[in-house]
C-alpha cells in the first residue's frame, strides 16, 4: 500500500486549499493500492516553536508527536496553503519549525533525515498566475527549500490564483473551475504513481537524482566557508 498525506493550512471554511487537496486526494486513489489521510493544520494546537525544542530533555507536544508520526509513515506527503500577505499561514511555518526535530540529525540539525521522501506542493491565492511567476513564487520558496533541506525530494508545485469571489472579499471559488479541480486530479494521480514507484525501487528518477546530487554539494561547498 502506498501512503499518501494530505495537510491542508488553510483555515476558512469553505477553503480553497481544503477544497483542492480533496481533488488532489481524489487523482491519488485513483491509482490502486494509495490511502490517502488528511489532517487540517487548524486542528493541532502546537506551541511555538523556540531552539529550546531541540533539547531531548524538552517534553514534546502530544500534537507534534501525532504530526511526527504521520509524516515518518507517510510514503508521500502533499502540503496545501493558501498565501496570505506573501507568505503561508504562521502555523505552517511553525509545524515546519517543528519537524526539524526529526527531520535534522540529532547532532549537528543540518543533515535532512527524510531520506528522499516525495512532496508535492498546492499554492492558492488571490494574485493571478502572472504575480506568482513574476514575485510571489519567491515569497513562498522558503517552504519546499525547508523540506528539500529535510531531505525531501520536491516532485511538483501548483498555484491556483485569483481565489477570491470579489476585490476585498473572501470566499470559495475553486469549485466552480472544472478545468482547475481536473487539472489538481491529474496532478494528485500522477504523484501518488511517482511515489509508488520510488516506494518500491528505493531510486528517483535520473533528473531528480542529478538534483539532489547539486543540491547536496551546495550544501558541502557552503559548509566550507
Amino acid at each position: 500500500m502506498t501512503r499518501i498525506l494530505v495537510i491542508v493550512a488553510g483555515t476558512n471554511e469553505p477553503s480553497n486549499s481544503n477544497t483542492l487537496a480533496d481533488a488532489f486526494a481524489e487523482g491519488a486513489t485513483s491509482v490502486p493500492g494509495t490511502d490517502v489521510t488528511k489532517v487540517r493544520l487548524k486542528d493541532f494546537s502546537l506551541p511555538h516553536f523556540t531552539a529550546d525544542c531541540y533539547n531531548a530533555a524538552c517534553p514534546m507536544p502530544q500534537e507534534y508527536m501525532q504530526l511526527k508520526e504521520l509524516v515518518l509513515r507517510a510514503d508521500g506527503i502533499l502540503i496545501a496553503t493558501p498565501i496570505w500577505n506573501f507568505g503561508v499561514p504562521a502555523h505552517l511555518k511553525n509545524f515546519i519549525d517543528w519537524m526539524g526535530c526529526f527531520a535534522l540529525d540529532s547532532e549537528t540539525k543540518s543533515r535532512g533525515m527524510l531520506q528522499s521522501k516525495p512532496f508535492y506542493f498546492l499554492f492558492t491565492g488571490g494574485a493571478p498566475k502572472a504575480a506568482w511567476k513574476g514575485l510571489m513564487r519567491f515569497t513562498t520558496i522558503f517552504v519546499p527549500e525547508a523540506i528539500r533541506y529535510f531531505g525531501g525530494t520536491i516532485v511538483g508545485k501548483y498555484f491556483e490564483g485569483k481565489c477570491m469571489p470579489a476585490r476585498g472579499k473572501f470566499g470559495l471559488v475553486v469549485d466552480q473551475r472544472p478545468e482547475s479541480l481536473a487539472t489538481v486530479r491529474f496532478c494528485g494521480n500522477r504523484f501518488a504513481a511517482f511515489v509508488e514507484r520510488f516506494q518500491k525501487t528505493g531510486r528517483l528518477p535520473f533528473s531528480y537524482r542529478i538534483i539532489e546530487r547539486v543540491y547536496r554539494l551546495g550544501q558541502r561547498l557552503a559548509a566550507k566557508f
